[in-house]
């Protein structure tokens, strides 16, 4: 089991920096473990956000929105999607009573890519802890946040 103290050779000066170390260093663990997962799909963690958003909306959705419900709220965003289209993965679609607004939706072959991901693949990241752990570390980083 792992432990921040052992892990990055450090004492702490009370728990509380204990525990955002602890936050932050396990934000980077699951962070290269999604970047290496994603590497056989051709596609980064937060490219796999947006085709999970544009997957689940009943119809095409404006950028901004995708970018609001984005996990990784980055400003890069529009080049995220820009990737996604060239891959022809997700779509452009021009709003014909304003030109600057831009809708995309996910193509039939990112719903295919999608179908190839397995679904437990973040599961398997916290199979070390109970449903109920989860539950209380999820109420502890709302709380935090």
């Amino acid at each position: 089991m792992g432990n921040i103290g052992e892990d990055i050779k450090s004492n702490f000066k009370n728990n509380r920096v204990k525990a955002i170390i602890n936050i932050l260093y396990t934000a980077g663990w699951i962070s290269n473990i999604q970047n290496e997962f994603f590497k056989e799909f051709d596609i980064s963690p937060q490219q796999f956000n947006i085709l999970r958003i544009l997957n689940g909306a009943s119809g095409p959705l404006k950028v901004q929105i995708v970018k609001e419900r984005m996990i990784d709220r980055a400003p890069n965003a529009t080049r995220l999607m820009d990737k996604l289209c060239a891959k022809e993965l997700i779509q452009r679609i021009n709003c014909s009573e304003d030109r600057r607004v831009v809708n995309v939706e996910i193509t039939d072959k990112g719903k295919n890519l999608l179908n190839k991901i397995p679904d437990d693949f973040s599961e398997n990241l916290l199979k070390n802890i109970t449903e109920e752990e989860a539950e209380a570390l999820s109420r502890i980083l709302d709380k935090i946040r």
